[in-house]
């Protein structure tokens, strides 16, 4: 009985959700690339700080399909899982300096950030506790709420990746 308390848990496969989930990042990434392609002759009017947050979401969303269709608990998925969460807690953290949208002052997808913000350190403790069911689900509200939804609150026609796209 000890020894078997001492064998490691298999790593969980990705379920359907999170193969759909990858699915959309990877929508949502090509989106971006498109948009910031398409807006190329409004670049030198962007700020630093979008650029920065334009520069981490983009990673995330590159990784995040990668991180949820491979094995877990190898190297490599916790090298790329600490690079996704260090991405997207720059993000969170950057995005309180982008008040373009609402005349200087936070809007309602500050509020994403802010749970990004809180939610990515948790995402770190309960990979260290080996939590994987916490972690799991932490990682599905990261990438729901904090990637997904936020990112496409970016393509409305009066935001700046919409103005881009649909220009």
């Amino acid at each position: 009985m000890a020894a078997e308390a001492l064998k490691p848990a298999k790593p969980l496969a990705p379920d359907r959700l999170e193969r759909v989930l990858g699915w959309a990042a990877l929508v949502l990434l090509a989106a971006a690339l498109a948009a910031i392609v398409r807006g190329r002759a409004g670049w030198g009017a962007v700020p630093l700080a979008i650029w920065l947050h334009l520069a981490t979401v983009i990673m995330a969303l590159a990784l995040t399909p990668v991180i949820l269709w491979q094995k877990r608990g190898t190297r490599l998925h916790r090298r790329l899982g600490t690079i996704w969460a260090a991405t997207m807690f720059i993000s969170a953290l950057d995005s309180f300096w982008i008040l373009e949208t609402n005349h200087g002052h936070f809007s309602v997808i500050h509020l994403l950030s802010a749970f990004v913000a809180v939610q990515t350190p948790r995402l770190v403790l309960t990979a260290r506790a080996h939590d994987h069911a916490a972690h799991r689900r932490t990682v599905r509200g990261l990438v729901i709420g904090g990637l997904l939804t936020a990112g496409a609150l970016t393509f409305p026609f009066h935001r700046l990746l919409g103005r881009w796209l649909f220009g």
